[in-house]
């Protein structure tokens, strides 16, 4: 019989406004929606973003609403007006490209909005917050 697995030892995220927590949370959420498993027999990895795509019309909107949260912890964190439409952009062309049913997973494997969208935070935190950087990232 299997032993459970202890509270104590489950990975918590951060809950805060600090930079740092943000960039923890941002992070994670990226890799959940873009990079969570690997397809058997390659290295190419996919999240619950292409997982959602498969799921008609719904599956998009799901997508689109995961994804529009980091938009909302960017304007959190005070980003641009014009980084966080360049980031809405990136929500709303993977929300576009979703919905056309089943095919619409198959430029998830091109078009990353997640990883766009992480990579413009990224930069903001390590120019505005530089006790932030990760050397792992």
């Amino acid at each position: 019989m299997a032993r459970p697995v202890p509270l104590t030892t489950a990975r918590t995220l951060p809950i805060g406004t600090d930079p740092a927590a943000v960039r923890q949370r941002i992070e994670a959420l990226e890799h959940l929606l873009e990079r969570a498993f690997t397809i058997p027999g390659t290295s190419r990895k996919v999240g619950l973003d292409v997982v959602l795509d498969l799921i008609p019309t719904v599956g998009s909107f799901v997508g689109a609403a995961m994804g529009s949260y980091l938009v909302w912890e960017a304007r959190n964190l005070g980003m641009s007006k014009l980084q966080m439409a360049r980031m809405a952009g990136n929500v709303g062309v993977d929300w576009a490209l979703g919905l056309i049913p089943f095919v619409g997973a198959i430029p998830d494997f091109f078009f990353r909005s997640n990883t766009r969208n992480l990579r413009i935070i990224r930069r903001h935190l390590d120019r505005h917050h530089p006790s932030t950087v990760t050397l792992d990232g």
